[in-house]
C-alpha cells in the first residue's frame, strides 16, 4: 500500500534533497509540499496524506503549533517531526502537541523510511538523540529509569550481551550491513542476531524491537 505524504519545510534545497530520496518507489509518495505552517495546515485538509514530515522552524507558524492544529482537524494524524533542534522545550512540546516521532535531520535514509512506514501503522519513535533529554527531565513522555543489565536479561527471555549490543545499534537505525562493520562480523550473523532479538522480545520486526526498547528504557 502507497504512503502519501505532506512534506512541510520552509527550505527549498532541504525540501528538494528529502522528496528525492522517495523518487522511483512505490511505498512512499510525497504527494504534497509546504513552506510554512499555515500552508501546511490548509494543504492537510485539502489532500488528508497518510503522514506529514513537519520541520520546526517555520516561517509564520511553528511545526509545533501546525501539528496542534492538524490534529484538530483529525486527531489521529500522523505527524512526524523532522528538525535539526534539540531544544528540551520543543521535544517536549511536541510530543504533548501529538507529534508521533521526533527525528533529527541526520537520519539516514532507510531509517527515515522506516520511521514512516512504522509511523503510519500506529507506532511512534523518538531519536536516539532524544531519550536521554526526556529521561533527564522525567516529563512523562518515556519512562525515566534505565533498566539494569541484570533486570534486562530477566524480563527478555535472557537476550546475550552480543545481542544487547545489537539491539542499540537497532535503535540508531542501522541496517544489518551496517551492524555487521560496526561489530566486525558478517552481515548474516548480524541478521541472525536482529531475528533472535525480534524473537525474544515477542514483537513483528526490528522497529517494533527498536520502539519497545526506547519505551521501556532498556537502552
Amino acid at each position: 500500500m502507497t504512503i502519501n505524504i505532506l512534506l512541510v519545510e520552509d527550505q527549498k534545497l532541504i525540501r528538494v534533497g528529502l522528496k528525492s530520496l522517495f523518487e522511483g518507489q512505490n511505498e512512499i509518495i510525497v504527494s504534497a509540499e509546504a513552506q510554512s505552517g499555515k500552508e501546511a495546515v490548509e494543504k492537510f485538509r485539502n489532500i488528508h496524506p497518510n503522514v506529514v514530515v513537519m520541520d520546526i522552524g517555520l516561517p509564520d507558524i511553528s511545526g509545533i503549533e501546525a501539528t496542534k492544529r492538524i490534529l484538530e482537524i483529525d486527531n489521529k494524524a500522523k505527524i512526524i517531526i523532522l528538525t535539526s533542534h534539540l531544544s528540551e522545550q520543543e521535544i517536549i512540546d511536541a510530543l504533548h502537541a501529538g507529534a508521533c516521532a521526533y527525528v533529527m535531520k541526520d537520519i539516514s535514509t532507510d531509517a527515515l523510511q522506516m520511521i514512516i512506514k512504522t509511523v503510519k501503522d500506529g507506532a511512534m519513535w523518538l531519536d536516539p538523540q532524544v531519550v536521554p533529554i526526556l529521561r533527564e527531565k522525567n516529563c512523562g513522555v518515556i519512562p525515566p529509569r534505565q533498566m539494569s543489565r541484570a533486570m534486562f536479561k530477566e524480563q527478555h527471555a535472557n537476550l546475550t550481551q552480543r545481542e544487547y549490543e545489537v539491539l542499540k545499534l537497532v535503535v540508531d537505525g542501522l541496517s544489518n550491513h551496517e551492524i555487521a562493520e560496526e561489530l566486525t562480523i558478517s552481515e548474516h550473523t548480524a541478521k541472525a542476531h536482529v531475528c533472535n532479538i525480534i524473537q525474544k522480545l515477542v514483537v513483528d520486526d526490528r522497529t517494533q524491537a527498536a520502539v519497545k526498547a526506547l519505551k521501556e528504557g532498556l537502552v
